[in-house]
């Protein structure tokens, strides 16, 4: 078996990331344009960042999105954290199928019957749609995706260490929060980063369940290219792309920071034994 690129498979991967990051590389670059219209370049100009930070819709539909986004994810990895955890504990009680049915069931669902079943509900029970049920409804459609993050993490957990504690004398819920909570705690973030992210970019179960003064970023967006994509949108794309690669680039060199000490002690304690 030939090791190393191909040029086949070094075209491939050309390709598939040209295909994925030229038009977002075009969109940052006309979002510099002068022109209103945005395909036609007149001029390099910061106007429509000026303008953006003008356009009061779309500030008050991006401060709804962060608010909806941090209390949805916030909720979806409590819920979804308890979820995971009896789905890996307990293996054997009554109605597991069910339950586990219940948990893996919106993974697969498609959002439109989320988004029509829920607005039944709400409708049935005469809750006015706002806030109030689009953070339930994207709840509901998060903390999936966070039991399943938690669950594989809880299975490949070495048990022996939470044992060992209770045979010190620690109870059973401050071996949770003193040893396993903190060894989960990437799933955790990963968990509370991924509903985050869902939930900022939803749009089908937002519409359905959102009300009136109450749209969200996406919803805007999507509504506004309906009449023509505006350079303000260009500009509020350049800024999110610019925070998310921010914070990549962080998330990154932490990493690597942390990988670096863990090396470095492991020398120095390879060293000691010496």
């Amino acid at each position: 078996m030939t090791k190393g690129l191909t040029k086949i498979n070094l075209a491939a991967l050309t390709f598939g990331f040209a295909f994925l990051y030229i038009p977002i590389l075009i969109l940052v670059f006309f979002s510099f344009n002068e022109s209103r219209l945005v395909n036609v370049w007149g001029g390099f100009s910061l106007k429509w960042y000026g303008e953006l930070f003008q356009n009061e819709d779309l500030l008050g539909a991006a401060w709804v999105s962060l608010i909806l986004a941090a209390c949805t994810s916030t909720l979806s990895v409590i819920l979804g954290t308890i979820a995971g955890f009896v789905m890996a504990r307990f293996t054997s009680f009554r109605g597991r199928t069910l339950f586990s049915g219940m948990i893996y069931a919106p993974l697969v669902m498609p959002e439109v019957i989320t988004g029509l079943s829920l607005l039944l509900l709400f409708v049935a029970v005469d809750w006015g749609r706002g806030l109030g049920t689009m953070i339930l409804a994207h709840t509901s459609f998060c903390m999936s995706y966070v039991a399943v993050v938690v669950q594989s993490r809880l299975v490949s957990f070495d048990r022996s260490i939470e044992e060992a504690a209770q045979d010190l004398g620690a109870t059973p819920f401050k071996t949770f929060f003193v040893i396993t909570l903190p060894i989960i705690a990437p799933a955790l973030v990963s968990g509370w980063l991924l509903s985050f992210t869902l939930s900022l970019d939803n749009v089908v179960i937002t519409s359905f369940t959102s009300g009136p003064g109450w749209d969200t970023l996406p919803v805007k967006i999507f509504s506004a290219v309906k009449l023509g994509v505006k350079p303000e949108i260009n500009a509020l794309s350049t800024i999110m792309i610019s925070i998310v690669a921010i914070g990549v680039i962080a998330a990154s060199l932490v990493q690597k920071r942390a990988m670096v000490e863990r090396q470095r002690s492991e020398r120095m304690a390879a060293a000691a034994n010496e």
